[in-house]
């Protein structure tokens, strides 16, 4: 029996006689490992040295740069309300909470202010009238089909007691022209030039009858409102009421029609009206310049 023969008494191979063997599988060759960036290496030579020969470069390993990923995992800074701390935090919930409710109840006030007269109004009229009145008064004159076309100006004089104890009157002063000058070139004249004496005015026509007799309950507040207005600009602008104590005040207002242009057919008078109110007494600390 040759040596490389096999035993026949060993079982044969299912798909051939004996010494007939399949071909063992090939292993499956593992899968490569994940590729990891290895550090550069940045290659620098020798400094050249009296007799240094066959010396090999130095290298000098330099940290991987940083990945798109790095960083990821590190919590972002906080900004705004939430950087503050637990205490502040608080504090600053409550003024936002506080303006937010005060910003309703205003936009709610002027409203009902405007709106129809409802059950609402009614029972709190009251209430509403102090509240919008005459700070937060909305005038939607500027809608109407025909707006005003017509020029008021004011006028005021006083009754001034002197050091001596004179009594002296003053002449008119006529306070709407002081605006208009004021506003005439000025790009960008206040609000108080343009509309305080102008809505006073019309805040107390609307609150009295042509014999000047106060209709519902805001008569008395625009007449309180218009008095400190006259008193305060007489301080300001006569030099008489700054030298003696104001008494007395009293208003007028002078109405001139705008004449239309050449090519209308409207006629319109041209001559003046003048709406003289009666006189009007100053308390103590209006008279002293309070209002000022």
């Amino acid at each position: 029996m040759d040596a490389y023969d096999e035993d026949s008494r060993e079982p044969q191979a299912p798909d051939g006689p004996a010494g007939t063997r399949l071909p063992e599988q090939p292993p499956r060759p593992a899968p490569p490992p994940a590729a990891t960036p290895e550090p550069r290496t940045a290659v620098s030579w020798p400094e050249s040295r009296a007799g240094a020969t066959g010396t090999e470069p130095r290298t000098a390993v330099t940290a991987p740069e940083a990945g798109p990923g790095t960083g990821k995992g590190l919590p972002r800074p906080r900004t705004g309300v939430a950087a503050l701390s637990l205490p502040y935090q608080v504090v600053a919930a409550l003024a936002l909470s506080v303006i937010a409710v005060a910003a309703c109840v205003h936009l709610l006030m002027v409203f009902l202010s405007l709106a129809p007269s409802n059950t609402v109004t009614k029972q709190h009229g009251e209430a509403i009238e102090e509240w919008v009145y005459p700070e937060f008064e909305q005038n939607w004159k500027l809608f109407a089909p025909n707006p005003l076309q017509q020029n008021i100006a004011v006028q005021v004089r006083a009754e001034v007691r002197m050091r001596d104890g004179g009594l002296l009157t003053t002449a008119w002063t006529d306070l709407s022209a002081q605006d208009g000058a004021a506003i005439d070139g000025n790009p960008a004249p206040s609000h108080t030039q343009q509309n305080e004496l102008r809505r006073a005015w019309d805040f107390f026509a609307a609150t009295h009858g042509a014999d000047n007799r106060a209709i519902g309950l805001r008569g008395s507040l625009s007449e309180q409102y218009l008095r400190r207005i006259v008193v305060m600009r007489l301080h300001r602008s006569d030099p008489m009421s700054r030298e003696g104590v104001i008494q007395r005040v009293q208003v007028r207002s002078r109405t001139a029609n705008v004449q239309p242009p050449p090519w209308s057919r409207e006629r319109v008078p041209d001559k003046p009206a003048y709406r003289l109110l009666p006189w009007w007494s100053v308390t103590s600390d209006e008279a002293a310049g309070g209002v000022r």
